[in-house]
């Protein structure tokens, strides 16, 4: 049953239709006794322009409530409390169906939404989406942001210093491995030569 349906059906029931005669009559109650219950907030119909009390179907089942707590010996001051407990028990339970009413539309629609395929993008998709289309556009933040793979080759010349000390412009010179030979004859004095001739000239 709807949300709706309920609202339609409990102001029917709270529609007052039954004069106090009737209202008797249907309930057993004197004429008197509903009068008295009254006056004890037992039980409130409503009230023509003219001032006529109207009951409703739910003062008749309040009446048939106080029918069953006066056989059970209970006075009409705990009747009211224990009317009033019910009636907010009732408030209670309505306000629960509405908000379960609720959360299964949430849930329905959330579940919609969830196996919605256009809702859904696949990864390549989505990659794409966050590349600009001109690779131009791409600004220095862009840039920044992103770790590109560099081959080991121009990672390793990365790696070489630039020059002494730091200096721009100016290329280290790779150190080469010299045989031991060739460091001798680096070490020989230049001169050598010329003593060598000198000393021939003398004999």
């Amino acid at each position: 049953m709807s949300v709706g349906t309920d609202r339609d059906e409990s102001s029917r029931s709270r529609r007052g239709v039954y004069g106090i005669s009737v209202a008797s009559e249907l309930s057993g109650f004197g004429m008197q006794a509903l009068r008295l219950y009254e006056q004890h907030g037992l039980v409130t119909p409503a009230r023509t322009e003219g001032g006529t009390r109207r009951y409703s179907d739910d003062d008749l089942l309040r009446l048939e409530r106080i029918a069953e707590l006066i056989e059970a010996g209970v006075n009409l001051v705990g009747i009211r409390r224990v009317l009033d407990l019910e009636s907010r028990t009732g408030e209670l339970e309505r306000d629960n169906r509405r908000l379960e009413a609720a959360n299964a539309r949430l849930r329905e629609e959330r579940r919609r939404a969830m196996h919605d395929p256009f809702d859904i993008a696949p990864e390549a998709d989505r990659i794409e989406q966050d590349l600009p289309a001109d690779p131009g556009d791409l600004s220095a933040d862009d840039v920044g942001d992103r770790s590109w793979d560099a081959p080991e080759a121009d990672t390793l010349e990365q790696d070489i210093p630039v020059g002494p000390a730091g200096e721009p412009g100016v290329t280290a010179e790779p150190v080469l491995e010299v045989p031991e030979g060739d460091l001798l004859e680096q070490a020989t004095p230049a001169q050598f030569d010329d003593d060598r001739d000198a000393y021939e000239e003398g004999e």
